[in-house]
């Protein structure tokens, strides 16, 4: 189809209650198995870009990779920076074609996160760009994002308007207990569901986003440790809990724990069986269609936007 921003995605997303996949991609056989999942089920998707992927891969060959999958599906795609830790990243990407940036300054200041979010939401707007940004700080680890619990904080409510307000970003992502990485909680999974209605009744048809919002799917974390891995303890969000959050104005939820684990768990599982194979297509292949299938489940029993074009 074509490469689209996320305002008409996220503008039946809320009104059908359900959310939009976000996927960060790394390489070939990643986006491939995204997408081809996203065909299959007829959904439109975000392929999304982190500081950490802009390095292994280099820029041009994301972008190309991106366009390469328009060409090959029929599904509207949004190309998103995640995590972007300045202006000049942002504009960067604008300037490369990338159709949503995130500007994240939650490790500023109040004030200087909105004065540089607002920056970027001028630079994007004129050139037809939508802004993402970030209040309150999500705990763990995730590329070039490393924040400790004892720092993490909650989105406040009140000051969530007033910073969409004074910087005209296009959706917020916000802190309601998620976290980065494999280790989301220790002990019993919880979210601030009180918290996100508050935020959402305060900011009515506006699109909120949630960040490390994997399930850690236990069948990959038990492939991985079965074939040479060592994950112990790792524990997501529940998929119950991310389905209720879709019906609060959650229009956007991240994933890439979970695309890692299938990837991985599949390529020990293939190496360990067949030892005599080096060719990489075949391994390669193998985490490939374990990250089709495992997306094609988020976005039709998690998401619950299957169909929606």
């Amino acid at each position: 189809m074509a490469l689209v921003t996320t305002t008409e995605m996220f503008k039946k997303a809320y009104e059908g209650g359900y959310a939009i996949g976000a996927f960060n991609v790394n390489n070939m056989e990643i986006i491939q198995g995204i997408v081809d999942a996203a065909r299959e089920v007829n959904s439109p998707l975000i392929l999304q870009v982190s500081a950490g992927a802009r390095k292994y891969a280099k820029p041009a060959y994301l972008k190309k990779l991106v366009e390469a999958a328009i060409i090959d599906s029929d599904v509207d795609i949004a190309l998103h920076l995640d995590h972007g830790d300045s202006f000049e990243l942002c504009k960067q990407c604008i300037d490369d074609g990338f159709t949503s940036v995130m500007f994240d300054g939650s490790a500023l200041d109040y004030e200087e996160n909105i004065k540089v979010t607002k920056q970027v939401v001028e630079y994007a707007h004129a050139h037809g760009v939508v802004v993402e940004a970030e209040l309150g700080k999500l705990a763990g680890v995730e590329d070039e994002v490393n924040v400790s619990a004892e720092d993490a904080t909650y989105t406040d409510p009140d000051q969530a308007v007033d910073f969409v307000k004074r910087t005209g970003v296009d959706s917020l992502a916000i802190a309601i207990g998620t976290s980065h990485g494999a280790y989301k909680f220790q002990g019993e999974p919880k979210l601030d569901y009180e918290r996100l209605e508050k935020i959402t009744n305060l900011l009515p048809n506006f699109p909120i986003v949630l960040h490390g919002a994997s399930t850690v799917i236990p069948e990959f974390v038990e492939m991985c440790n079965k074939y040479g891995g060592d994950i112990p303890g790792a524990q997501g969000v529940p998929e119950d809990m991310l389905r209720r959050a879709a019906k609060f104005g959650v229009c956007k939820i991240n994933i890439d724990t979970d695309l890692r684990l299938a990837l991985t768990g599949a390529i020990r599982k293939y190496l360990v069986e067949n030892p005599s194979q080096f060719d990489p297509r075949k391994y390669l292949g193998e985490g490939r269609t374990a990250i089709r299938e495992m997306v094609k489940h988020k976005i039709v029993d998690v998401l619950g936007c299957d169909n929606t074009l």
